[in-house]
């Protein structure tokens, strides 16, 4: 264990194993996958982002299922969407839009406050705010009123439809109460639209207590985002929540001078690490799991290429035509390493899951890491509810691969 204030030098390799170590990989499949093992997962990784595409199923659904293995949705759905008895999880703005332990609520009220003062405001949000705040305060009125709503719900009665850059009039003030903290959301609709109520009829008191200062919550977070990556830079931290870089800054310095962190020299690293100083430097994490874009591990592409020498970006929003590996792309780990990628679908009309192609990585061995993968491929359609996995084959590992699975 490190326990002074002291720079150490940290090799490449213990620096991939803290970063996997941090991030709760516990695939035991003689285990069953309880709502108390979701949320240790998820309290390890600090939050799931939300995201709309679903191509596969909802971004959020697939982190818990990297690292446990198949489990039931329904019990991510109540932790996250549940009645007062079973919520543990709220969404708001972490790294992106996020489900976040309800615990970590008080971390956040700064960001909320900020928001209601206009600081960070942009574009259509800033000038609502400015220019129509008692088309804002109706709005909340509403809500606490007559209780959850959407914001299709009040523009179909007339509220407003106008549209600003793409969002109706209503739209953009519901962001704003939502951004601000002053609504919350309650659930999300098939169509995945938000659908907002008071805080405090969500969470309970505790969203109306006053706020913990500004600096002690920039710094749980901080303390809660080395123990989710492990390792990491000052712009890794400010990063992982989307702080502000002055204050994440100051926050880093003060960690370091209170001995809450510990700054240390990484091989190949151009900047600082920062790690806890009780880490064990020397643990062993060796994960094999499929992993969407939207995993804790994918956030920061450049990140991804220091620790892991794997280059990866998303290429959802590239034309077809420019795409080099496929749509919805997900990264194969084997044994801690990038070993391939599958552009993935659930094919919901067919009952299959679909291997729109597979690349294997430069130097691994096609018959070592395709029969792993399809282990894996197998699982997932298992989790998806689909019957079985269906290869194109539409290049040389896509190939293989479909000829393993035929074997």
């Amino acid at each position: 264990m490190i326990n002074d204030k002291s720079a150490i030098s940290v090799s490449a390799r213990q620096a991939r194993n803290l970063a996997l170590a941090a991030q709760g990989f516990d695939q035991d499949e003689s285990r069953p996958v309880t709502k108390r093992r979701i949320m240790k997962a998820i309290r390890q990784t600090g939050m799931l982002q939300v995201d709309s595409v679903n191509v596969l199923t909802r971004a959020h659904y697939m982190p818990v299922f990297s690292r446990l293995g198949v489990y039931d949705p329904v019990d991510l759905d109540q932790l996250s969407w549940g009645n007062a008895r079973q919520r543990r999880l709220f969404e708001y703005w972490g790294h992106e839009a996020s489900m976040i332990p309800v615990e970590d609520y008080r971390f956040y009220r700064w960001r909320m406050a900020d928001a209601a003062e206009g600081k960070g405001t942009w574009g259509q949000i800033a000038k609502m705010i400015r220019d129509h705040p008692e088309f804002v305060r109706s709005i909340l009125d509403r809500i606490e009123r007559e209780g959850a709503l959407a914001a299709s719900d009040l523009e179909q009665e007339g509220a407003s439809s106008s549209k600003w850059w793409g969002w109706s009039k209503t739209k953009t003030a519901m962001e704003f109460l939502f951004w601000s903290g002053q609504v919350m959301a309650r659930k999300r609709r098939t169509s995945f639209e938000r659908v907002y109520d008071l805080p405090e009829r969500i969470i309970g008191p505790e969203a109306l207590e006053p706020p913990m200062p500004r600096a002690e919550a920039q710094r749980a977070l901080i303390r809660n985002g080395i123990a989710a990556m492990g390792i990491a830079t000052e712009a890794d931290l400010r990063k992982y929540f989307r702080l502000p870089t002055e204050d994440a800054k100051a926050r880093v310095a003060e960690m370091v001078e209170d001995g809450e962190l510990l700054q240390a020299d990484v091989e190949g690293w151009k900047q600082p690490g920062y790690l806890c100083p009780h880490v064990n430097p020397r643990c062993r994490a060796k994960p094999t799991a499929l992993m969407v874009p939207f995993d804790p591990i994918m956030w920061e592409r450049d990140r991804v290429e220091r620790i892991f020498g794997f280059n990866y970006r998303i290429e959802i929003y590239v034309p077809a035509e420019k795409r080099q590996y496929g749509y919805y792309v997900l990264p194969f780990m084997r044994n801690g390493e990038f070993v391939a990628r599958v552009d993935l679908k659930a094919d919901r009309q067919e009952g299959v899951l679909r291997v729109q192609s597979a690349h294997l990585e430069e130097g691994c061995d096609a018959a070592t890491v395709a029969g792993d993968l399809m282990v894996h491929l197998s699982r997932l359609a298992r989790f998806l509810g689909l019957s079985g996995v269906v290869v194109v084959p539409c290049n040389p590992f896509s190939v293989y691969l479909a000829g393993q699975h035929q074997d």
